[in-house]
């Protein structure tokens, strides 16, 4: 069953980042991936942020498209996310959503039985709309190949 927010407009965000500034998603003005990770520091976690890192740096597809905008969400403190932003030299905004509004105005689904915050990512097009997400808790690298092929498949979020 494909995921309810594809094709719905993606509802905005504005959350504290490493620093403690509110940082405002720019949803509608490029392309954005927006992925939810359970908590900052943990192996898969590390390897989700870690690959969405890389490929920016490493991937045609990511050069092609440098508007994509890349942020990553989890309900950690800012003082948690500023150290796993530092410690894995992640160069995008790390924002945290400690009371999880945005992600249940997301529709992110809990892994383990209910018993861990999901590990999802979004693809939002130009426009501000969902156009795919990611539904994949074991596999971090699987988010940056997920948004690489979206990317490739509507042209950096335009078509």
């Amino acid at each position: 069953m494909p995921h309810p927010m594809i094709g719905k407009p993606a509802p905005p965000i504005s959350l504290p980042d490493t620093k403690g500034q509110t940082y405002t998603v720019p949803i509608g003005q490029k392309p954005v991936a927006v992925f939810f990770f359970p908590k900052a520091g943990t192996a898969v976690c590390t390897a989700q942020a870690c690959s969405f890192r890389d490929a920016k740096a490493d991937s045609i597809t990511f050069k092609r498209y440098p508007e994509l905008e890349v942020v990553g969400i989890s309900a950690d403190s800012t003082s948690a996310q500023a150290s796993f932003a530092d410690t894995n030299n992640l160069e995008y905004p790390i924002l945290s959503d400690p009371k999880d509004e945005t992600r249940k105005a997301y529709k992110v689904s809990r892994d383990f039985f209910g018993l861990a915050p999901g590990r999802e990512t979004f693809f939002i097009d130009t426009k501000g709309i969902v156009r795919g997400v990611c539904e994949s808790a074991l596999s971090g690298a699987a988010h940056a190949a997920f948004v690489e092929k979206i990317l490739a498949e509507t042209e950096g979020g335009t078509k």
